[in-house]
């Protein structure tokens, strides 16, 4: 083989393996952002709002305190097909003026949740920033009833992920998200104020569906604070590749959830392992042109498989699932994307 066709074929594996999937160095205990950084690389609808945004800016001057700028241009370098670690600092000292400091132990779900919010605050764009919002927003209807009087109270709100609480036993993703949507007493200092009776009482409090977002965050409640200390719960969370909201609680929508699909596809898994005060974050992120699942640890990035990911269903001192991010299924999918660096 001539060294022409060696340097093409060497070219041709590096982008293959590369392709969409850099790694990013571990800079002043950056794993968390690491791993946030590869789930929000997957989630592609991210970079392509904050291009049309940087595109329509009349403004462009640089500023290390923006978090949509930074953010947009290291997942444009993530996109990139070069070998070596994508380039983030910038975007980490960009989080550390905004309160996100670095040399911490943080938790994902938490700063996952304050750069949605940095980026809401920060994006001068309201209709884009309300784009990004409703990427993930879940809205819900609570129903809160006086077991006294039996009015009822209705609020409605939203999240950007959906927070799911496990026990110490076997879990599984259906399973929690039954418990979710199951009718909760409220008693003793959980009483809520009843219009109608005058004083808090004891009331029955449910959850329905408004609508589900295009991106679904699944949070596994695995950090329960218990004496005044936090620990973590490894114990074992199945998850499927795939699922339909409609099938795995039924009686979770409200008469005005008006969506005619709700199945979903799992596309990144954020990992903790270790414990609660000391610990260490990686991902699983499925690739987007060629269907297969990788293993980001920080710089280190390796092809692996859905059973791979099946490891991280937790048990005993291994590897826990921490944050689920599942795609609405859609004909959109189909559409091949550039990723030309």
């Amino acid at each position: 083989m001539s060294a022409r066709i060696c340097r093409i074929f060497s070219l041709l594996t590096t982008r293959d393996l590369y392709l969409g999937m850099r790694g990013l160095t571990n800079y002043h205990l950056s794993c968390c952002v690491n791993t946030l950084l590869q789930t929000l690389s997957a989630t592609w609808e991210i970079l392509d709002l904050l291009e049309r945004w940087e595109a329509a800016r009349r403004d462009r001057r640089p500023d290390s305190g923006n978090v949509p700028q930074e953010l947009k241009r290291i997942l444009s370098a993530m996109r990139g097909d070069l070998p070596q670690p994508a380039p983030h600092r910038d975007f980490l000292h960009c989080l550390d003026r905004n309160q996100i400091p670095l040399g911490m132990q943080h938790d994902a779900a938490e700063v996952f949740l304050s750069i949605l919010n940095l980026m809401q605050q920060q994006l001068d764009d309201n209709v884009l920033a309300l784009e990004i919002q409703n990427l993930y927003k879940i809205s819900v209807e609570t129903h809160v009833q006086c077991l006294d009087c039996a009015s009822v109270q209705t609020r409605s709100s939203y999240m950007l992920s959906l927070p799911l609480h496990i026990n110490e036993e076997t879990n599984s993703l259906e399973s929690c998200m039954t418990s979710f949507f199951e009718h909760q007493e409220l008693r003793g200092i959980n009483r809520c104020f009843c219009a109608q009776c005058g004083t808090k009482t004891t009331s029955k409090q449910g959850v329905k569906l408004l609508s589900l977002p295009r991106i679904l965050c699944v949070h596994l409640k695995r950090f329960r604070n218990m004496h005044g200390s936090t620990r973590k719960l490894d114990c074992r969370v199945t998850f499927p590749e795939t699922f339909d909201f409609v099938e795995i609680v039924q009686d979770a929508f409200s008469p005005s959830f008006e969506q005619n699909d709700a199945k979903y596809t799992l596309y990144a898994v954020v990992v903790h392992s270790g414990y609660a005060a000391f610990g260490h974050y990686t991902a699983y992120v499925r690739h987007r042109l060629n269907k297969s699942w990788y293993y980001a640890d920080d710089s280190r990035v390796q092809q692996t498989s859905w059973e791979g990911v099946k490891n991280t269903y937790g048990g005993r001192f291994s590897d826990t699932a921490y944050m689920l991010m599942y795609r609405r299924d859609s004909k959109e999918e189909g559409r091949q994307p550039d990723f030309s660096g």
